[in-house]
């Protein structure tokens, strides 16, 4: 069993509603468009509370910079990478390298968004978590694509082309699963936000960015259950309960298994 996780940054539940291949997920995994991320609802700090499973005042990444734990919490790759497990991630964001430490990863591959262009850093982290499949065949994918954050701080959260950038977010997705679907192995596969936004920026204590989906696919979810009470912290419980493993004492999410 192998399992994947998809963020998309800055998507909002209130913008799938006209992309059909996030019907068609609905459909097919266990899903909730009430899911609920950490405050501050700011991008490096989610990020490390779904890979650290604790809130921001514990593991001490309250903006966009990072600082090194004072008490460190381990993350899912360590913990991971601990049991024999490898790891990979794909992302667009620089900021994001320090999301595990280092000797935990046997992939990580960066392209630079503000350089390349939104979408195709968008699709050339996904040519390369497709590549990975085979390639390196990780036990976990961590696949970014940050293309509607940006659209959301410069053009406005819900504005055509915030749509736009989410849609195409959609079919980088899509693209995915299909090569997925030819491996002839069990995956389970979150798709999930970091936080939402309003007008042109996030971060505040209100749903328009404390709320984001999840859907999660795999033989453990039923299709089309609505998944109850579900925090972004939950995420990495849940990834160690599908292999069996122990997580850290300190970890404060729950497995949704």
């Amino acid at each position: 069993m192998k399992t994947v996780v998809i963020l998309v940054d800055g998507m909002r539940p209130d913008g799938l509603m006209d992309i059909p291949y996030a019907k068609t997920m609905s459909e097919m995994a266990s899903f909730t468009m009430n899911a609920s991320t950490v405050y501050p609802s700011v991008t490096l700090p989610c990020h490390m509370s779904l890979f650290h499973s604790v809130d921001p005042s514990r593991h001490g990444v309250t903006t966009n910079t990072y600082t090194p734990q004072v008490r460190p919490v381990k993350g899912l790759c360590e913990v991971l990478n601990d049991n024999g497990k490898s790891c990979a991630f794909f992302y667009n964001w620089e900021e994001l390298r320090d999301l595990s430490r280092p000797g935990s990863l046997i992939k990580s591959y960066y392209v630079s968004e503000r350089k390349l262009g939104f979408e195709e850093a968008n699709r050339l982290v996904t040519d390369a978590a497709i590549t990975s499949l085979t390639e390196d065949d990780p036990d976990f994918i961590f696949l970014y694509l940050g293309w509607p954050d940006h659209a959301g701080h410069w053009h406005g959260w819900m504005g055509e082309e915030y749509f736009h950038s989410v849609r195409r977010s959609w079919d980088e997705i899509e693209r995915f699963m299909g090569e997925l679907a030819k491996k002839n192995e069990e995956y389970t596969v979150f798709i999930t936000a970091d936080h939402g936004g309003h007008d042109r920026g996030h971060g505040a204590d209100i749903p328009e960015d404390m709320i984001i989906p999840l859907y999660i696919l795999g033989k453990d979810f039923e299709a089309g259950k609505n998944i109850e009470d579900a925090n972004i912290m939950d995420i990495a419980p849940t990834v160690t309960k599908l292999f069996d493993i122990t997580p850290p004492a300190e970890w404060e999410g729950k497995s949704l298994i």
